[in-house]
C-alpha cells in the first residue's frame, strides 16, 4: 500500500511576489504569466500518470485568499457539479480530470499575517528595524515574527492543529489499515502561500520554525510531505516524487 502524501502547492505569481512585497491579508490576483504557469504546472503534475492523481485525492484544503483559490481553479482538476466553495475568480475554473475529493477553505492555511510589514520588502523591513534601534536591522521571520501580525508561536499553533487533523482524519486509518474504504489513499492537497507552506514543512518534520534548514517554494511550486517506513511517527519530506504509472 502506498504511503499517504500531502501535496503542497504555492499560489502562482502575483505583482507583489514579483517585487518581493510581503503579501498576507492583501487579496491580489495572479498575473497573466502566473496563470499560464499554473496551467502548465497542472498539465505536467496532475493526471492519472503524474505526481498528483486526481482520483486518488481524499481531501483538499485551500487558503481563503483568492490568489490561492484561483491557483486551485487552474490546476488540472475537475470537480463534479462545479463544487467550488467560492465564486470562481476567472474563466474556466476546474476544467480537467475528475476529482471527487471535498474542497475545504480554512484559515489554518492562510498566509502568515505580516502585520506592520504587510506590503513592504525585506530590505525595507530591515531599514525600519535599524531606525527603531535593532542592531543591524536584523529580522528573521522564523524567530522574530511580525509586529502587529503573527508570531512564530501563533503560526505554529494553527499549523499543528491542521497537521493533527490531517493525520487523524486522513492518514492514521490508511497507515494502520483500518480505513473502511480499501481504496482510500489518505492523499491530501493543500493550495496556499510561500511562508506558511514552508512553515508547514518544518512543523510536519517536528521542527521549531527557527530551527532550519530553510525550505524554499517558488510561486506555483509543488512539494510533498509524507512518512518514512509507512509510519505515522516518522514524518518526512519527500525530496523527489516519482510520477505514477498504471495505477489508474
Amino acid at each position: 500500500m502506498p504511503t499517504p502524501k500531502v501535496f503542497i502547492i504555492r499560489h502562482g505569481e502575483t505583482e507583489w511576489s514579483l517585487s518581493g512585497k510581503h503579501t498576507g491579508r492583501t487579496d491580489i490576483p495572479l498575473t497573466a504569466n502566473g496563470e499560464k504557469r499554473v496551467l502548465a504546472t497542472g498539465r505536467a503534475m496532475v493526471g492519472p500518470d503524474r505526481l498528483i492523481v486526481p482520483g486518488k485525492l481524499d481531501h483538499i484544503y485551500v487558503s481563503p485568499r483568492k490568489r490561492a483559490q484561483r491557483t486551485f481553479e487552474l490546476l488540472n482538476l475537475g470537480l463534479p457539479g462545479g463544487a467550488l466553495p467560492w465564486e470562481p475568480h476567472g474563466e474556466n475554473p476546474c476544467e480537467g480530470l475528475r476529482c471527487a475529493a471535498a474542497v475545504q477553505v480554512t484559515d489554518d492555511i492562510r498566509e502568515w499575517d505580516y502585520g506592520d510589514y504587510e506590503g513592504i520588502t525585506s530590505p525595507e523591513i530591515r531599514q525600519i528595524r535599524a531606525d527603531q534601534g535593532v542592531e543591524g536591522g536584523r529580522w528573521d521571520i522564523w524567530h522574530d515574527g511580525c509586529p502587529g501580525g503573527e508570531s512564530p508561536q501563533d503560526v505554529t499553533e494553527r499549523l499543528d492543529r491542521l497537521i493533527h487533523e490531517i493525520r487523524e482524519k486522513y492518514h492514521r486509518r490508511v497507515l494502520e489499515r483500518t480505513h473502511p474504504d480499501p481504496a482510500a489513499t489518505g492523499n491530501v492537497l493543500i493550495v496556499a502561500h510561500g511562508h506558511i507552506l514552508r512553515a508547514l514543512a518544518l512543523r510536519w518534520s517536528g521542527l521549531p520554525l527557527d530551527a532550519g534548514p530553510t525550505f524554499l517554494l517558488e510561486a506555483g511550486g509543488v512539494g510533498t510531505l509524507s512518512y518514512e517506513h509507512h509510519n505515522l511517527d516518522e514524518p518526512a519530506i519527500l525530496l523527489g516524487g516519482a510520477f505514477v504509472v498504471g495505477d489508474e
